[in-house]
């Protein structure tokens, strides 16, 4: 789950990676203009967009309670065994829709623990117990089998050879982490802790990519320039529930379940 920040003293607001995903589709759906390319297979990449993190689905209907903050696990802390199950079965999800996308959620799950190919310079594998090390990169291994087996389907077929080419997949790999992060920016941070925020190596053509800067301007609204969507105004949603600090002894599952959804609406204008 993704835990928000909050105020002193007030409730966090909690999003499952499902909801998470499905927001980045939303803002994904918008994408395109005469500056910023729609690669080809658009529908595709929207499919997986959105269901990027549908591995977490298990994971999320029975959240534990993180003893150091009272709270869910928040996604950067979440217990190994269960991160690792969550970037296995996320790739098998969107394999099953089509081999494309089995490919670019199989290079999310294989980036987040490598600095996003070298987009990012939080390299998680470096951080991790050197015993458990071993069972992560036998997983990470399998990843990158995974995609080349992939990418030899989409060879097979002349209607979509062309997808499995290097740089293709690149920049719809950097599409998926922009609108990935782009939804974080926003379900992370609560909307008087955000700040200017710039989000590097956004493609706007096959052989040209882009920073965007994004700048918070009222609570929950914030400007994007050079902007890079279709629309003149974006406006998402996102669901979620409100929780506290919780004691030892909750049944976390059972709490959560009850409680009411709410949710928090963000807005995106040109600079």
């Amino acid at each position: 789950m993704i835990v928000q920040t909050a105020a002193p003293g007030e409730p966090h607001f909690i999003v499952t990676q499902i909801d998470h995903a499905r927001m980045s589709g939303d803002l994904a759906v918008a994408f395109g203009n005469e500056q910023f390319a729609r690669p080809e297979p658009w529908k595709l990449m929207m499919y997986v967009i959105a269901h990027h993190d549908e591995g977490w689905a298990e994971v999320d209907a029975a959240p534990a309670r993180d003893p150091r903050t009272g709270l869910v696990y928040h996604l950067t802390r979440t217990p190994l065994a269960d991160l690792m199950t969550t970037s296995r079965r996320s790739p098998d999800f969107n394999e099953r829709h089509h081999p494309f996308c089995g490919i670019l959620s199989s290079m999310h799950s294989w980036g987040l623990y490598n600095g996003r190919y070298g987009l990012s310079d939080k390299i998680f594998i470096d951080s991790i117990d050197p015993e458990q090390r071993p069972a992560v990169q036998a997983m990470l291994d399998a990843e990158l089998s995974r995609q080349e087996r992939l990418k030899q389907v989409l060879r097979d077929d002349p209607a979509t050879a062309e997808w499995a080419d290097a740089a293709l997949l690149f920049q719809a790999y950097k599409l998926l982490q922009f609108f990935d992060t782009l939804a974080l920016y926003f379900q992370t941070t609560h909307a008087a802790a955000r700040t200017p925020s710039r989000f590097l190596n956004v493609p706007a053509t096959r052989d040209r990519d882009v920073t965007l800067e994004v700048t918070p301007v009222a609570p929950d609204v914030a400007t994007v320039a050079p902007w890079p969507f279709a629309p003149s105004r974006v406006e998402v949603r996102c669901p979620g529930k409100m929780l506290t600090p919780q004691p030892e002894d909750v049944d976390m599952s059972s709490l959560i379940a009850a409680l009411p959804i709410t949710e928090q609406r963000y807005t995106l204008i040109p600079a």
